[in-house]
């Protein structure tokens, strides 16, 4: 079995945040030097962290699916309450059709409520932030059949939702949270 590797993040006295073209340049260097082993480049899901300059994971995964359309890419983790998981089904059916399959969806419950209160979301406790995930996993893998999808659950539902195109691929679902519970979900 040949070895992998992914790149989460920029070291940190590489990473520049003064532009959008800095940033994308040094996250290229970064690619090159680790050469053909790296296969995914993973993006962190947070709104903010304290004061420091933080991009939105969505739209940072699609720039580089598109910069570096020779590498897998994946969310670690999408903090489930931050996207309608229908809305999410859609978006993330959407980066692997025109990706050509190269999409991990990594997702959890949820943890930092520091962006979640400042962001105006409810931080709900670990329990029902753990129902909502399993709710949301219902509706991801019933919506990547097609439709048309009818699910109705405690915090989410949808009615004869169709998602298509249907990924052909289909798309790993990483779930990255702790607990008993969540195992059990995986």
């Amino acid at each position: 079995m040949t070895a992998t590797f992914g790149l989460h993040g920029l070291p940190d006295d590489l990473f520049d945040m003064s532009s959008g073209a800095s940033y994308l340049e040094i996250y290229e260097r970064c690619v090159e030097a680790l050469g053909p082993e790296l296969t995914t480049l993973w993006v962190s899901d947070h709104l903010q962290m304290s004061d420091l300059p933080w991009l939105e994971c969505w739209t940072r995964l699609c720039v580089l699916a598109t910069r570096f359309d020779h590498l897998r890419v994946g969310s670690l983790v999408l903090g489930q309450g931050y996207r309608n998981p229908a809305l999410l089904a859609k978006m993330a059916a959407t980066l692997q059709f025109l990706t050509d399959g190269r999409l991990v969806l990594g997702i959890g419950a949820g943890w930092h409520d520091e962006e979640y209160r400042s962001y105006g979301y409810d931080y709900p406790s670990r329990k029902v932030r753990v129902d909502q995930l399993s709710e949301a996993l219902q509706i991801l893998t019933l919506l990547w059949q097609g439709g048309p999808a009818t699910f109705r659950g405690e915090h989410y539902s949808i009615v004869d939702a169709y998602c298509r195109p249907v990924p052909t691929t289909p798309i790993p679902i990483l779930i990255g949270s702790g607990g008993e519970r969540v195992m059990r979900l995986a």
